[in-house]
């Protein structure tokens, strides 16, 4: 028996470590990164375009764009090592970015003060799957997508899927533990969620998850460092969700 689909596509992906311990004093973030996408626009958009930018910098598109290895100049990036190279590379890729029709939604937790209010018994990546769901779910209400229930009772709502990337066997049971729980009603509007977990190796290749990956650090770095000129953060305010023009609590969720 068919279901009905979604119109859209969510991939997430993190930068920082979820971990309480140890916390980087250069960046005690961690930022969960919700890119949602038109499955149309994915498919004749999104993917060309950085396919395209890989053929023309690697002569293949098996290269996985990595925002860490990119920052690092580190594996298929170390000709990056070039600055006049490297700035002309970023520039581009931004470019690619400003120009694809994404939408973000960013969870940034400051582990610090986290760490005050909360001790060691969160789970940061479970705080920021919760809050990330319920914006999802406020732009499917927006987008006219989903239609709100009330208490627990289900809604034929269309079934949405979220990729995320493998990080291992016990934290990718976890997560889809937590993933249901959220979305069998356990959740601040006590609803069920029609939305459906995808787990996928990097070596997927995933242009989805790559683009998540590459946005989700300067996002976090904005917030550490407010006063930092970043073309690319400036870029990417313009894909975070708004309300009324606004994108705090809405496209950006900021914890504490």
């Amino acid at each position: 028996m068919s279901i009905s689909l979604s119109e859209y596509l969510v991939f997430v992906d993190e930068s920082g470590s979820p971990s309480m311990i140890n916390i980087d004093p250069n960046y005690p973030i961690f930022v969960l990164a919700f890119l949602i996408a038109k499955k149309a626009e994915y498919m004749t958009i999104i993917t060309p375009a950085i396919q395209k930018f890989k053929f023309k910098h690697f002569g293949h598109d098996q290269v996985i764009l990595h925002e860490r290895e990119i920052r690092r100049d580190a594996g298929h990036f170390s000709f990056l090592k070039k600055p006049s190279l490297k700035q002309v590379f970023l520039d581009e890729l931004t470019e690619i970015i400003k120009d694809l029709p994404f939408n973000l939604i960013c969870i940034v937790i400051n582990k610090n003060e986290c760490k005050n209010q909360y001790l060691n018994s969160v789970n940061l990546y479970h705080l920021g799957l919760d809050a990330g769901l319920e914006g999802v779910r406020d732009f499917l209400i927006q987008e006219g997508e989903w239609v709100s229930s009330v208490g627990s009772a289900v809604c034929a709502n269309p079934a949405l899927h979220f990729v995320v990337e493998k990080r291992g066997n016990n934290e990718d049971r976890d997560l889809e533990l937590e993933f249901r729980r959220i979305c069998n009603g356990d959740n601040r509007h006590r609803e069920k969620f029609s939305f459906q977990i995808i787990f996928a190796d990097k070596k997927s290749n995933s242009t989805g998850l790559q683009i998540a990956d590459l946005v989700a650090r300067p996002i976090g770095m904005r917030i550490l460092n407010p006063n930092q000129s970043n073309r690319a953060v400036d870029v990417l305010k313009g894909k975070l969700l708004k309300r009324n023009g606004d994108i705090d609590r809405w496209g950006l969720r900021k914890f504490p």
